[in-house]
């Protein structure tokens, strides 16, 4: 069928649909003025039931972005190596040379994680892995950023256990690699924990998939993958409200996933685009059939017809409305070329994976629907979609009130306060989370978790190593938003520029709490601004991601954590480096300023409980620099071990290096001519980097380091039992392993080393 056999009928209701007015267009969580619009976009006439549902997740917050849009359009969105401009696909794009290009991209599933933290997890990874091979791109490699209540409390325990076993057995059953990550404790986030999942994949330019219908009317729309169940109905909805005692009954907001299922789509996905026959493909997520179907027909200014009873079902009695906006996971949309759908129902099904044709491509610029042999829908796409019809706002603001001044204790006896640092749940080993994931499937990480700044993962059949970091500190962006943000994206282009490798682009995932709150709104503005003046001045453009709202409880919101994922590339593999000491004998250097503070960091976390004063400021022009001198100085040879200085401050950092160094054999001597202070020890500061140099290359580097015009300081040499400075205090390489091994099994009650 080619020919809507409805034309010039107006939809009409279901039986069973309840009748559709202003009452519960607000329990659609849609304004006065949003379904006043809705009824002037469609002629003067009242929605349909189904069309409500339509409306209502395509202009919630997940899925339309419309109090972050207009905000989000002042990032660097071109540029560089991208391939795509931000937003255009599934996820950003850049060109790597030798004809392949890296998708990469970060996205959240938190409110489905607090409800049912084992489902919401999986599912989060399995929908950012969907968004990396409806690319076209084999993904090579995970991450994620977690972030909790305090680890003693019994919640906060459970959601813990959940979280990291959904991750690690969805990846693991997929075949993926959990490479990196990171996971904080605090108590902002008690209520509403942050699960962000991010994903990277290779693909060859002339193998990359598109989301779009095309133009060319009669085109079939294939339904791949799973059956549609009710599971994740106005999930997206869901996602753009704020927790409450209520939320923890919506579990059947909560999607189901299938990892196995998950790995044949994947399959499936790819050996289609090794053919010709696809116009375009799109990863049923958010919104599921409603956003796929408006969004590849928007693309190209298309319409497109659905024969709703065709739509492969699970249960039983399911009406358009859960059809539409039911987000069953493992499912793709795909639009074939006309006459070419046999090939794609013969590759589907060789995958063991259900293909049916649901409907067709029109020119007519509209999304219409049938069920029942009637009419339920008929809506003008661009109404849908960004850049048409979906409302866009900027929220009023308020600045709050300044930070709280400085309050913090400065500890006096060293090695106990190194001690406790190693310990924090903050800053001890996250092997409890990342040996439930398989790191090393694939064959292609070179670097495991914990021993680097960032992850490294070859790109198969060149020399080529990705370098990918993800990173945010919540507290300090509590302080200060804008300063507090430019020091994310720093940090994270710093941890990739560790390894040797360089950034290329960023992908971001903005968790904040309620944009109608003015000072809230006034926050997630400044955050966004200073994330885009660092990109700016690192030359990394920003290639997509997603904004989280509403990430709040009874008891207020969390800190604000647009935490930022950062792709770099090595060319060569054999140049790259970790942050272990090597060798014994190596001279240890400082890099970067001789400023830091007390604001905001783990120390003043673990004593005080709470972040006050005033961040020290970054010099971005300094970054760059450091940056630029770092991966120059690793392909040269000079450096052979770099971690940046961050929670904890520089003994912490000292420590891991020892701790990652060969067998835990290459402690550091360090001493000082200066005095040794707490703050220079313990307190944190942005643009700061231990490298370690071998005595044969010290000149060079040195007067490398002169012409880049970067501040230094000679700090020690690698070897010794643990780490010590001379004449002030030490600590051993068993004191250092107990107290970092254990640090978070001892938090979260579990038995160390089980």
């Amino acid at each position: 069928m080619t020919q809507d056999p409805f034309s010039g009928q107006t939809p009409t209701p279901m039986p069973s649909d309840p009748p559709v007015d202003r009452e519960l267009a607000h329990a659609h969580q849609l304004t006065d003025d949003e379904y006043d619009q809705v009824i002037e976009l469609l002629g003067g006439r009242e929605p349909t039931f189904t069309e409500l549902g339509v409306y209502s997740v395509m202009w919630s917050e997940h899925a339309s972005y419309k109090n972050s849009i207009l905000q989000l359009k002042t990032l660097p969105r071109s540029g560089g190596k991208l391939l795509v401009a931000a937003g255009e696909e599934n996820a950003g794009l850049v060109d790597i040379g030798d004809g392949l290009a890296v998708a990469f991209k970060v996205e959240s599933h938190n409110h489905p994680s607090a409800v049912e933290p084992y489902q919401g997890a999986a599912t989060g990874v399995g929908g950012i892995l969907r968004d990396v091979f409806t690319m076209g791109a084999r993904p090579i490699a995970c991450l994620n950023s977690l972030r909790f209540g305090p680890p003693e409390d019994d919640r906060v325990r459970y959601l813990v256990d959940g979280v990291v076993r959904g991750i690690g057995d969805y990846g693991n059953c997929v075949g993926i690699p959990t490479v990196g990550g990171e996971v904080y404790f605090d108590e902002a986030y008690r209520g509403n924990p942050l699960v962000n999942a991010m994903a990277v994949g290779i693909v060859e330019h002339d193998k990359v998939l598109k989301a779009t219908a095309g133009t060319e009317p009669g085109n079939p729309v294939i339904y791949i993958g799973s059956r549609t169940g009710r599971d994740g109905i106005h999930g997206a909805t869901f996602a753009s409200e704020e927790l409450s005692e209520e939320s923890k009954s919506r579990k059947s907001n909560v999607q189901v996933g299938d990892p196995f299922t998950e790995k044949l789509l994947l399959e499936a996905t790819l050996e289609l685009g090794d053919t010709d026959a696809l116009v375009g493909i799109q990863d049923m997520g958010a919104a599921g059939l409603t956003c796929s179907s408006c969004e590849m027909a928007g693309k190209d200014g298309a319409g497109i017809f659905l024969d709703l009873d065709k739509v492969p079902r699970r249960e039983e009695g399911m009406t358009p409305y859960e059809v539409l906006l039911s987000e069953s996971q493992e499912r793709m949309l795909v639009v074939a070329k006309r006459g070419r759908e046999q090939e794609v129902f013969d590759i589907v099904r060789r995958w063991d994976l259900q293909a049916v044709e649901v409907g067709f491509v029109t020119n007519d610029g509209r999304m219409r629907a049938s069920a029942d042999g009637q009419l339920v829908l008929d809506i003008p796409v661009d109404t849908l979609v960004l850049g048409g019809g979906a409302p866009q706002y900027v929220r009023e603001v308020e600045e709050p009130a300044p930070a709280p001044a400085l309050s913090v204790t400065e500890p006096q006896d060293f090695r106990n306060a190194t001690l406790q640092l190693l310990a924090s749940s903050n800053v001890a080993s996250k092997r409890h989370v990342y040996r439930q994931y398989d790191h090393m499937v694939g064959a292609s990480t070179r670097l495991e978790p914990g021993r680097g700044d960032a992850a490294l993962v070859r790109v198969a059949g060149t020399n080529k190593v990705l370098s990918i970091a993800i990173d945010c500190n919540g507290r300090q962006l509590s302080l200060n938003p804008r300063e507090g943000a430019r020091q994310a994206v720093a940090e994270s282009c710093r941890n990739v520029a560790c390894t040797g490798a360089q950034p290329l682009g960023i992908t971001n995932c903005l968790n904040f709490g309620n944009p109608y709150k003015p000072k809230m709104y006034w926050t997630f503005v400044e955050a966004v601004g200073g994330m885009g003046e660092a990109c700016r001045a690192f030359g990394t453009p920003v290639t997509g991601g997603n904004v989280s709202f509403y990430n709040e409880n009874p008891s207020g919101a969390v800190f604000p954590t647009p935490v930022i994922g950062v792709v770099g590339l090595a060319e060569d593999a054999s140049k790259t480096i970790g942050m272990g000491f090597t060798r014994e004998g190596d001279a240890i250097f400082l890099l970067g300023p001789d400023r830091a503070g007390w604001a905001g960091s783990e120390w003043q976390n673990i004593t005080e409980g709470s972040p006050s004063g005033e961040l020290t400021p970054i010099d971005l022009e300094l970054e760059a620099k450091l940056q630029e001198f770092l991966i120059k100085s690793i392909n040269c040879g000079w450096i052979s071990a770099a971690h940046d200085l961050s929670d904890g401050g520089l003994v912490v950092s000292l420590c891991e290096m020892a701790l990652t160094s060969p067998n835990r054999s290459i402690g550091a001597l360090l001493e000082r001519e200066e005095d040794v202070t707490a703050s220079w020890l313990f307190a944190e500061g942005p643009s700061r980097v231990v490298v370690t140099v071998s005595p044969m290359v010290i000149d060079e580097f040195e007067e490398a380091v002169e012409a880049a015009g970067l501040p230094i300081e000679w700090i020690g040499t690698t070897g010794g039992k643990g780490v010590g400075f001379r004449g002030v205090f030490s600590v051993s390489f068993d004191e250092m392993a107990d107290a970092y091994d254990n640090g978070l099994e001892r938090a979260l009650g579990l038995k160390p080393n089980a």
